[in-house]
C-alpha cells in the first residue's frame, strides 16, 4: 500500500509499504478514507524536531473497518470510525479520569505499541489500529461524503480547539480572545461560540482565515503583535483584557501574547504544541490571578459530545480544510501549508 514517510527537513515521500496485518487480538485494520496534515506535523517538516530516520508520519483520519482481531468486542467490519491522533485502550485509570492521552496501554501512530505491534502512521491507504476497542468511535452509519471533512476534525482540531476552550472555562457571555488562526485555533473560536461566549476576537493577520474566523463566530479581529496586540485587545474589553485566552500555536511569543491579553482572574486555556521555549512568568502570573490550564487535548473524549452537532450541521469545523489533494501528493500538502497556502489541507487516498 501507499503511505507518507518523512526523510528529513521538508523531505516527506509517499512509498510503497507493506500492508497492515493483525497481530495482537484487540487490534483492527481501518481502510483510510480521508486523511490529513496537522501543523504540528509542521515541527518536523520544518526541520524543528529532528528526524534522526526515515519514518511514517500523520495521525489524523477517519475510515473504514476491513477487519478486526479476536478480542474486538465493539468495532466491527463495515464501521465507518474517527480515530484520535492517539491509541487508548478508554478503561485505565487515567482513562476513566477523563485524560485518555495518558493512557497506560496507549500510544501514538507510526511507533510500535505496547506489545511490539507497528501502528501505521495516519497518511496511508490503511491503518493498523491497536487496542481498536477504545480508540476507535464507531458512527451508527455511513455517513454521506460531504460530511468527511468535518468528521476528520474530530480525530484532532476541532476538539482540540474544544479543549482549549473547556480549559479556560469559556461559558455563556464569555469574553474570548483567540492567539493562533491556524485549523486548531480557527476551531476554538467555533468552540467558544458554540459554548457561548458573545465576544470573540481572533488575533489574525490573514485574510482568508480572518473570513473563517468571523464565519465561526469572531466578534473582532486584532492584526497586532506585542505591545500592540494587547492593547488592542484590552481596547475591545474596557480595558481589562479577556476573560479567557485561548493559546493554540505553542511557542514563546503566543503564550506572552495569551498571558497579557487575559484580564486579572482569567484563564489562559492552551493547547498549541511547545516549540520555541513558550515559558510561564509566575510571579507576573501571581500578581494578577491569572491561571493557565490545557495541554495535549483528549479528544477521543469529546467526539460522543461534539458528533452529533457536525451530523446536524450545527457546526462545520470542515471548512478549516481549504485545500483537497491525493495522498500521493502528501508532498505538496505539506508545502502548502509550510508556505501558507494552505490552513489545513485534507488527503484522499
Amino acid at each position: 500500500m501507499l503511505a507518507t514517510l518523512i526523510y528529513g527537513e521538508r523531505d516527506i515521500r509517499v512509498e510503497e509499504v507493506p500492508d497492515p496485518e493483525l497481530s495482537t487480538g484487540a487490534d483492527a485494520i481501518v481502510r483510510v478514507v480521508a486523511a490529513c496534515v496537522c501543523g504540528s506535523d509542521l515541527w518536523p517538516y520544518r526541520g524543528v524536531t529532528p528526524t534522526n530516520e526515515p519514518h511514517r508520519i500523520g495521525h489524523e483520519f477517519v475510515g473504514v473497518v476491513e477487519e478486526v482481531g479476536p478480542d474486538v468486542a465493539r468495532i466491527k467490519p463495515g464501521d465507518f470510525v474517527i480515530a484520535p491522533f492517539y491509541v487508548c485502550d478508554g478503561t485505565c485509570v487515567n482513562c476513566r479520569n477523563g485524560v485518555s492521552t495518558s493512557c497506560l496501554q496507549g500510544g501514538w501512530w507510526g511507533n510500535d505499541d505496547r506489545v511490539g505491534g507497528f501502528a501505521d502512521g495516519g497518511q496511508g491507504e490503511r491503518v493498523r489500529v491497536p487496542l481498536a476497542d477504545g480508540t476507535l468511535f464507531a458512527l451508527e452509519e455511513q455517513p454521506d461524503d460531504a460530511l468527511i471533512p468535518s468528521l476528520l476534525t474530530l480525530s484532532d482540531v476541532f476538539g482540540t480547539g474544544h479543549h482549549a476552550a473547556v480549559s479556560a472555562g469559556v461559558g455563556p457571555g464569555s469574553v474570548v480572545a483567540v492567539v493562533g488562526d491556524g485549523a486548531v485555533g480557527l476551531c476554538a473560536i467555533l468552540a467558544a461560540k458554540r459554548l457561548g461566549a458573545t465576544t470573540i476576537i481572533a488575533m489574525s493577520r490573514h485574510a482568508d482565515r480572518q473570513a473563517i474566523a468571523r464565519e465561526f463566530g469572531a466578534t473582532h479581529i486584532v492584526e497586532e503583535r506585542g505591545e500592540e496586540g494587547v492593547a488592542a485587545v484590552k481596547s475591545l474589553t474596557g480595558g481589562i483584557g479577556a476573560d479567557q485566552v485561548l493559546e493554540c500555536v505553542g511557542t514563546k511569543e503566543s503564550m506572552d501574547q495569551a498571558l497579557r491579553s487575559t484580564r486579572p482572574g482569567g484563564m489562559v486555556g492552551y493547547v498549541g504544541a511547545p516549540n520555541g521555549g513558550p515559558e510561564l512568568p509566575v510571579r507576573p502570573m501571581f500578581n494578577r490571578n491569572v491561571g493557565v490550564n490545557g495541554g495535549v487535548a483528549p479528544v477521543r473524549g469529546y467526539i460522543a459530545e461534539l458528533l452529533p452537532d457536525v451530523l446536524s450541521g450545527a457546526v462545520d469545523p470542515g471548512r478549516v480544510f481549504d485545500l483537497e489533494l491525493p495522498l500521493a501528493d502528501a508532498a505538496e500538502a505539506y508545502a502548502a501549508m509550510d508556505e501558507r497556502r494552505a490552513t489545513k489541507v485534507l488527503l484522499r487516498p
